[in-house]
């Protein structure tokens, strides 16, 4: 059974939606998604773990909030858990969903059992991310948010996902329409102003996980690979057939992976 449910944050609605039974997990999704970007984990799973699942404010059905900095997305999260009666639980997120997800582990380590980085790095942008993301940024105030999504959408997927399977990619396309112009620049500029939170993994009291694609060209899987050993405990997989849309590209293996992780920890 899913339930959809709001809050009133900051003055501003939130939604999120809770699925499934037994340990709480949260799961966080990234840049131009929504929440419903986990169904097809959360469909095989949600016997096993109830799913939290927000859509970050700006996204879905939940308003924009006065602070869109990773730590201020974080800071709704953490809202939306004690709404719940959640103490701690383990977080995972997507791409951005993994910056906030650290910002969130930064500031109340005590909130988060277990953490995964699914495509995400704790490493800040570098000076070409960050005038690729200002160009984008032109791009979007010129032809806006949907016509931003379409073009660089199918550069997340796999090449082999685009040969075998374009239809998931158009699915996924048709799913954009409801992104601000607002909501998409609020997300860049917090992502070019985030820190570098590679302590948080260094510092890491807890698992981590590390989901990695072989084809992604949005988080170096180099640099993923790199950080996969800096917390005590991590759990690294690399997706050989995904980009950056693993959870779409390879739902039954990542179902695999998250369960196994969420057991051993």
């Amino acid at each position: 059974m899913t339930e959809k449910k709001s809050i009133l944050y900051a003055g501003h609605t939130l939604t999120y939606r809770v699925t499934g039974k037994g340990k709480p997990v949260m799961l966080v999704h990234g840049f131009g998604e929504e929440a419903t970007i986990w169904n097809g984990i959360t469909e095989v799973l949600d016997d096993s773990y109830c799913f939290i699942l927000p859509d970050l404010p700006g996204s879905g059905d939940s308003e924009l909030i006065p602070d869109m900095s990773m730590s201020g997305m974080a800071e709704a999260l953490l809202r939306i858990l004690r709404e719940e009666g959640i103490d701690n639980c383990p977080v995972i997120g997507h791409s951005m969903g993994g910056y906030i997800t650290l910002a969130l582990v930064e500031k109340y380590p005590d909130a988060v059992s277990a953490f995964g980085l699914f495509h995400s790095t704790s490493y800040a942008d570098s000076r070409e991310k960050i005038e690729t993301r200002r160009k984008g940024m032109d791009f979007i105030r010129e032809h806006g948010a949907f016509a931003f999504l379409k073009t660089v959408t199918p550069n997340l997927f796999s090449p082999l996902t685009r040969e075998k399977n374009p239809d998931l990619v158009t699915q996924q396309i048709n799913g954009l329409s409801r992104f601000t112009n607002e909501a998409l620049l609020a997300y860049y500029e917090g992502m070019i102003q985030r820190p570098d939170r590679t302590p948080v993994l260094q510092e890491a009291g807890v698992p981590v996980l590390f989901i990695i694609g072989a084809s992604d060209n949005a988080v170096s899987p180099d640099d993923s690979l790199q950080q996969s050993h800096l917390p005590g405990i991590s759990y690294i997989h690399l997706l050989e057939k995904s980009g950056h849309m693993g959870m779409l590209e390879e739902t039954a293996v990542c179902s695999r992976i998250m369960d196994g992780f969420l057991q051993g920890i």
